[in-house]
């Protein structure tokens, strides 16, 4: 756990939060129970690669669909320390997992926003960077990145093997940019980063 290059402080928080991970995942199912044993890899270091293809200095961070937090908790963490003027808020429709979240940023002091709506009724959000993981198609997520993003929004989602074709299929309906970058945690996925998002 000590190659994350943060400092001890978030260390602890990051720590605190997969402790509650697992008390709580029993009874509320935050994660598949087969992963619970490999949450640090599969779940938190998968979410902190993620925050370090983020563009600097953003002042709002919009993570869609966060369930038990990933990788929207953990990028509240990292921020906490690296972009403490960043606001971060995490859209999740399930209130059981919304106070999960909101339980772990009080115990942790990380200060974030938790919305428990579904995404498509929440207030337009205007973020600069909008992360999702295992929510939708890319197609529907562009979709969301539109109504929540500033026009120079920074989208940031995680894509398993099917990446390939969500893209081709988001190519009909959308004209953006996008940077494929090789996941540090798993050989067949990617993170998708999409810029210059519009209507094609």
């Amino acid at each position: 756990m000590s190659d994350l290059n943060v400092s001890r402080e978030t260390m602890q928080r990051l720590e605190h939060y997969l402790s509650l991970l697992k008390k709580w995942n029993p009874s509320i199912n935050l994660v598949a129970k087969s992963t619970i044993d490999e949450a640090w890899t599969r779940h938190f270091t998968d979410s902190i690669q993620i925050y370090r293809h983020a563009p600097e200095n953003w002042r709002i961070w919009a993570d869609l669909g966060s369930g038990g937090g990933f990788p929207g908790a953990v990028i509240a963490i990292m921020a906490q320390e690296l972009n403490p003027a960043g606001t971060v808020s995490l859209v999740e429709s399930d209130q059981r997992k919304s106070t999960f979240l909101r339980t772990v940023f009080r115990e942790t002091g990380v200060n974030a926003k938790v919305i428990t709506q579904r995404i498509e009724a929440t207030e337009p959000l205007s973020a600069d960077i909008i992360s999702a993981r295992a929510l939708a198609e890319l197609t529907t997520l562009l979709e969301f990145a539109h109504i929540h993003g500033k026009p120079s929004v920074t989208c940031l989602f995680p894509k398993g093997e099917s990446w390939e074709k969500e893209l081709l299929v988001a190519q009909e309906s959308w004209s953006f940019g996008c940077e494929v970058i090789k996941s540090e945690t798993n050989p067949q996925a990617t993170v998708l980063k999409v810029k210059d998002l519009t209507r094609a």
